[in-house]
């Protein structure tokens, strides 16, 4: 199944505190700082090697017992926070599920080749021209 078909809000849990920056005297008395955990070792969304590989790729988000908390504070409501955190955790998933693409060696071409030598031999006959005769 796709990541991107799955629908993990049920599985979200959210705290909400007092947060600073913009808002003026309505900071210091509304919650609207939101931070999302998601339990990763408790998804039933999740197989257990993507579990593994979410916990691996997410690094510091991720805390000792599997909890994957992302914050926001940038909006002066909860609600723009709340949507905020939620994109976030749906663009880190799409981040760490994209398939790595193997790079394909190459090999200089036929002119590259040729290129690189002529400039070769004239920096070579200018550097020549450099040294003084006794």
């Amino acid at each position: 199944m796709n990541i991107d078909e799955l629908n993990f809000d049920p599985e979200f849990s959210f705290k909400l505190s007092k947060s600073g920056g913009a808002g003026g005297q309505n900071v210091n008395k509304v919650s609207t700082n939101v931070m999302l955990e998601f339990d990763i070792m408790h998804s039933s969304l999740l197989s257990e090697e993507q579990k593994a590989w979410l916990i691996e790729k997410a690094g510091k988000k991720v805390n000792q017992n599997g909890v994957l908390q992302l914050m926001s504070q940038t909006e002066r409501t909860q609600l723009g926070n709340r949507e905020i955190v939620i994109a976030r955790f749906y663009t880190l998933l799409k981040k760490v599920f994209k398939p790595v693409k193997n790079r394909k060696p190459t090999r200089p071409t036929k002119y590259s080749k040729e290129k690189r030598l002529t400039t070769k031999k004239r920096d070579a006959e200018i550097k020549k021209g450099r040294k003084k005769e006794w």
